[in-house]
């Protein structure tokens, strides 16, 4: 398992400096870590925070959204006619709820669909685990740098630290 204080200064290591989001269990510690960093902007809806991440990084920041995968139905349009189209980058932090069917009823379908819809909608996107945090992180710095569009990491649960067993 994999620290959130650890994780979120990878992240800042490969040059993220804005994060929002939307509060998900998963996603816990981080967002925990971040807010005491006072480096969290929280949304109330996942394409809220792909628009604020869109500005920050018209901005000059590279930007992160943390959702958890049923949020990413909610983004979709901000993502297809605004980043995907004019090439805005940003990270999705995206927890994924549902894993092999693993929880609670309403995040089975999106948790059993949402990489063949992350493929569908053009959005690469990796499985982070704690062997290969490195190389997903290389990964993503290269992609976000080279394609200028959204990608995703997603986090099963149990693989960075939460504030919940």
């Amino acid at each position: 398992m994999i620290d959130s204080d650890d994780f979120v200064r990878a992240l800042q290591d490969i040059g993220i400096d804005f994060f929002t989001g939307v509060p998900d269990t998963i996603l816990g510690g981080i967002i925990a870590t971040l807010t005491e960093a006072r480096l969290y902007v929280p949304a109330v809806r996942e394409d809220e925070a792909v628009a604020m991440a869109a500005g920050a990084y018209l901005g000059g920041k590279i930007p992160a959204v943390l959702m958890q995968n049923s949020g990413l139905g909610n983004a979709l349009n901000v993502l297809e006619s605004l980043n995907l189209i004019y090439r805005i980058p940003c990270v999705l932090l995206v927890s994924w709820r549902g894993f092999e069917g693993k929880d609670a009823p309403e995040h089975l379908v999106m948790g059993h669909t949402m990489t063949q819809l992350l493929d569908t909608i053009k959005i690469p996107h990796r499985t982070l685990s704690a062997e290969t945090v490195v190389d997903d992180l290389k990964w993503t710095a290269t992609t976000f740098m080279e394609q200028r569009i959204p990608l995703a990491l997603l986090l099963k649960k149990g693989i960075v630290k939460t504030v919940q067993p």
